[in-house]
């Protein structure tokens, strides 16, 4: 019998009809561009996307309906899978910005450590924190820190809400929904978490998914509550020629400030507050505030478009079959990304005692700021692999973008009464000396009359103001291989307050194969030049005003690491280098450092196991040359010790004991009005460990724990430093429990 051929090709009207929708989704939006402009038509240009999203989804539909059953869902994009039915595991990535490779992701279903996820420190081994679930919080070790936003709010609340990073897409030939909830507590002071993914094929070409996160936690002291409901959607499709990835998130972020409890002896020495009464009701401790709150509301809608040009190739399917398949050689891409932020701090009735300034009004509080920000992004890149002598991809990008923010009080700065100060004072706008730190604000002004701070005497902010911002860049990468695989990316800023900003990233990892197994090693290093955010330079509230000429701020790091398999070890080391650095002081103010700051970071990951019993361990060591200005624990530690088996062949058992430590350093203090974690010299926090008591279970596709947390509370002493900020204790000790089910169907 003669050699056969299979025939791939698309008609002449679906590769045109590809390309139409390609070129119009392109060129409508760069033709529009004007809209940025007029706030009142953003939700136009978004219902335009949304309805040419779902158009272009239905016209494919039918057109791709034949073959699913054919289908290899590890295929790459534009590559068919062998001519048979196939079901593997999914598989999920992440997405490069701004134009949209993948990041090799994991999906969530392990059964390790997730009780974790029911408790703050969940974050981090070492975390700041105002104590809640859902609380504002940072990282405490210095390298896994996120990239800081543009937005001044969000970095506090940046690990509980959506974004472009964490936006996972999955190609999974079973749809698959994954449900959990976890809860704690009782109705003073209940936490509840539920939690739902969705991810599934309309077919081989179409993807969709969706997320919803909502959390409500009342917390273990007043004035403390967080609510959060996040939720979002998600949709690709990969054809010969075109191919589309888009998601929408949004997030709405409830927080309510008690400003920390008013006296720590309420935890370190109850009986010397309460008349020789030990015992102690934490929702009844007094705290600094109890009508203030924090909102943030905020979203994100992003598409990347994709048309490939290549040739037509035959490819031997067997002995007696041929088949066409299509080589892309070359990408041309867009992508459109739309971020909305709003940061609303209410205070119905102010503390005397906590603000020191009234710039608008002493009797309550209402600050509201937004930034809408849009970027549009046109790219070519040369496809890695299409021909044998080609060995990496390579790829080059502009952007352009532009933010519109707006601040508190934007309709009239003006209020009778208040005058502006004769001087220009302490904490005013000033430019600093080389080599010192230069403050921002109107901190240690003289109230006028009527009971209100004076404005300062330099004159205030723009209400509104508007960056225009264009880049250029570039990325090479070879992602196949097993031996050696790299990336580095460029980007330049060429005109507005991106004018001469700078970011270079590069990485290299390697396998080497020894003693039967496989070594990983990792290099990285970057360099960052870039014009801090407007909302440090620039605030106005009604107890915070700053303007600031800050420089850009400089950074230089490299680090690498190594992973042996056969001994479950995995080394790291990091160092960067900090120039014209921003930090927030104890006035609560942004200050930059003129100098450098050198930060270290030596860790060590190292699991033993002995049969059924299991000792995980992670180490982070780090140093910093000024903790006055990047203050660090030198040493935090997470340690699990458990047992781990399966009992009546199907239930498989986790059950141990876990502890996060950070050693004593001068941490940082919170400020519910700017969010913001603020440098202090005054407290010593840290130098106590939190421990759990748990036990993770799975049978089949349901997950479930119970937990005990905190439950060495009082094991240690009263007096042991049991706060995670200056007033702010951690949880008392609390039972918890969670369960998950992998619907797969």
């Amino acid at each position: 019998m003669g050699t056969q051929k299979l025939s791939v090709y698309k008609s002449a009207d679906e590769q045109a009809e590809e390309l139409t929708i390609f070129l119009y989704i392109c060129g409508m939006n760069l033709k529009k561009h004007n809209i940025i402009r007029k706030h009142r038509r953003y939700g136009e240009l978004l219902t335009r996307m949304a309805a040419i999203l779902i158009l272009m989804l239905t016209a494919n539909l039918s057109a791709t309906a034949q073959g699913d059953r054919d289908w290899n869902p590890k295929a790459m994009p534009g590559e068919e899978g062998p001519q048979r039915e196939i079901i593997k595991e999914p598989n999920a990535w992440t997405l490069t910005y701004p134009l949209g490779f993948h990041i090799p992701a994991e999906v969530d279903t392990a059964q390790y450590n997730y009780q974790r996820r029911s408790i703050p420190a969940l974050a981090s081994d070492a975390w700041a924190t105002t104590g809640n679930l859902g609380a504002p919080g940072m990282n405490l070790i210095w390298f896994e820190r996120p990239k800081k936003s543009d937005f001044l709010f969000y970095n506090s609340l940046e690990f509980w809400l959506p974004s472009f990073a964490k936006q996972k897409f999955l190609n999974s030939y079973v749809p698959t929904t994954i449900v959990q909830y976890n809860y704690s507590g009782n109705s003073e002071n209940h936490q509840d978490r539920l939690q739902g993914d969705f991810y599934g094929n309309v077919n081989r070409r179409i993807g969709i998914g969706g997320f919803i996160d909502y959390l409500h936690s009342k917390g273990c002291y007043n004035y403390q509550a967080a609510k959060n409901f996040n939720f979002g959607l998600s949709a690709y499709y990969y054809g010969y020629r075109y191919e589309l990835q888009t998601f929408y998130q949004q997030y709405a972020h409830q927080n309510l400030e008690n400003g920390g409890i008013t006296d720590d002896r309420y935890i370190t020495d109850p009986a010397a507050v309460q008349g020789g009464v030990t015992s102690v009701q934490y929702k009844s401790i007094p705290t600094r505030l109890k009508s203030a709150k924090n909102l943030l509301n905020g979203s994100e809608f992003y598409m990347n478009h994709a048309y490939k040009i290549g040739y037509w190739s035959e490819e031997q399917v067997n002995d007696t079959l041929t088949r066409d398949i299509y080589v892309p050689v070359m990408k041309l891409l867009y992508s459109f990304d739309y971020k909305h932020y709003r940061h609303t701090f209410s205070e119905k009735q102010t503390d005397a005692e906590y603000w020191q300034n009234y710039y608008f009004d002493r009797k309550s509080t209402y600050d509201n700021s937004t930034l809408n920000s849009f970027s549009n992004t046109l790219g070519v890149y040369l496809i890695e692999g299409f021909r044998d002598w080609m060995k990496f991809g390579l790829s080059a990008y502009a952007t352009y973008q532009v933010n519109n923010y707006t601040l508190p009080h934007a309709s009239g700065y003006e209020i009778p009464g208040n005058e502006r100060g004769p001087e220009q004072g302490e904490g005013t706008p000033g430019e600093g000396t080389p080599g010192e730190d230069t403050p921002g604000g109107s901190e240690g002004t003289t109230p006028g009359g009527n009971g209100l701070t004076p404005l300062p005497a330099a004159g205030l902010p723009d209400p509104k103001h508007t960056q225009n911002l264009f880049y250029i860049g570039g990325r090479i990468e070879k992602a196949q291989g097993s031996i050696l695989r790299y990336n580095a990316d460029v980007r330049f800023g060429l005109s507005g307050d991106a004018a001469g900003d700078l970011d270079l990233n590069g990485q290299i990892l390697t396998n080497i194969p020894l003693f039967g197994d496989t070594v990983a090693i990792e290099a990285h290093g970057g360099f960052h030049n870039n014009t801090p955010d407007w909302l440090t330079k620039h605030y106005v509230s009604n107890n915070f005003i700053w303007s600031n000429d800050f420089g850009k701020t400089r950074s230089v790091k490299f680090g690498g690491s190594i992973e042996i398999p056969w001994t479950s070890t995995r080394a790291s080391i990091d160092v960067e280098n900090l120039q014209n650095h921003i930090y927030f002081g104890s006035d609560f103010l942004p200050h930059q450092h003129g100098g450098n700051v050198q930060i270290m970071s030596v860790g060590l990951n190292q699991d033993f196991k002995v049969g059924i019993l299991n000792w995980n361990n992670r180490i982070a060591w780090q140093m910093t040359s000024d903790a006055s200005v990047v203050p660090l624990p030198q040493l935090s530690v997470y340690s699990n010790l458990f047992i781990n088996f399966v009992a009546f062949k199907v239930l498989h058992m986790q059950i141990g004991v876990d502890c996060d430590y950070y050693t004593k350093y001068k941490g940082y203090t919170y400020q519910p009005a700017t969010m913001t974690f603020c440098n202090q010299q005054e407290t010593d926090l840290g130098g106590y460990p939190f421990c759990n008591a748990y036990i993770n279970l799975r049978l089949y596709r349901c997950r479930f724990y119970v937990m005990m947390s905190h439950v060495n509370q009082g094991l240690f002493g009263s007096r042991y430093n049991v706060f995670s900020l200056p007033h702010y204790p951690i949880n008392p000790r609390r039972f918890q429990i969670g369960i998950a089910v992998d619907f797969a169907n």
